[in-house]
């Protein structure tokens, strides 16, 4: 057994230059590569992260615009639909008093033909009032078959 430990001994006195030469290369590659590495990435990191804040605010400013332009959307609707609802008005009143016009109007032809009709009714009352003697003298006369009167003659009465 004795002479595994030896062997043992001797392998790790022959392996002592290569663990040397590997913890080198370790402090050379972490000071010269590794640290550069890792503040490059830390960097990027912080870069990330400060990007997606400023996407944040970004974002958040433009829904701010968004919501400032929809604000002022509905004012500008809202202020159409009032002139247009003035406009509708001012057209319902126009018409409104025309309709009162045209109203007034016909009512007056009304009025005008009635009392047209009532003086051409009492012009034709008065006529036939007139003619309601000479009328039922020639009824008479025709029914009792006499013969006609003629002006400047006497007529005769039959009894």
């Amino acid at each position: 057994m004795q002479e595994i430990v030896q062997q043992l001994g001797e392998l790790f006195l022959q392996a002592v230059p290569t663990v040397l030469i590997i913890l080198l290369f370790y402090f050379i590659l972490r000071a010269i590569f590794f640290k550069p590495l890792m503040a490059v990435m830390a960097e990027r990191g912080a870069r990330t992260v400060g990007a997606k804040k400023a996407a944040e605010a970004a974002q958040a400013a433009a829904a701010e615009k968004v919501k400032q332009y929809q604000d002022a959307l509905k004012q500008a609707n809202a202020k159409v639909y009032g002139e247009q609802e003035a406009a509708r008005k001012k057209l319902l009143d126009e018409r409104a008093e025309l309709i009162r016009e045209a109203r007034t109007a016909a009512s007056a032809q009304v009025a005008a033909g009635k009392e047209r009709i009532a003086g051409e009714l009492a012009a034709a009352r008065r006529e036939i009032d007139a003619t309601v003697a000479q009328l039922s003298a020639e009824i008479a006369r025709r029914i009792l078959q006499l013969p006609t009167p003629r002006p400047g003659r006497p007529s005769k009465e039959v009894r």
